[in-house]
């Protein structure tokens, strides 16, 4: 399956107009997408906490979240015992250690900004 495997970071930078917004949009313009569903909830709270630092902006922000939640991503159920071995041996939160399991698994691509998670993909592995 030809692809990459996203996590929130990328798209919570298109989402909410994050510094990184243009790089995000090019890093996945064309690219088919796969994402655990995890993604949803992740992008959901980013939102949140964005919310209530800035209560003013809430509508904007749920549109922002609406829109990325309309993206066309292939949702990939996780193996969670392999995901939790997975964080244990790289360190990472289960949460982010599901992106990478999806990467190893389909042997594709992660996009990430998350130095943490780029660092275990660039790792061994």
């Amino acid at each position: 399956m030809p692809g990459n495997v996203v996590d929130a970071s990328v798209i919570a930078a298109i989402a909410f107009q994050e510094p990184r917004t243009l790089e995000a949009e090019a890093i996945l313009e064309g690219a088919d997408l796969v994402a655990p569903p995890l993604l949803g909830f992740e992008l959901a709270n980013i939102a949140r906490n964005k919310a209530i630092r800035d209560p003013h902006l809430r509508r904007v922000i749920e549109e922002g979240l609406l829109e990325v939640l309309q993206f066309d991503i292939q949702w990939q159920e996780v193996d969670h015992i392999a995901v939790l071995a997975l964080a244990l041996e790289t360190g990472l939160t289960t949460y982010d250690a599901s992106y990478l399991y999806l990467a190893r698994t389909l042997g594709i691509p992660l996009v990430t900004f998350d130095q943490r998670l780029q660092a275990a993909v660039s790792g061994p592995g």
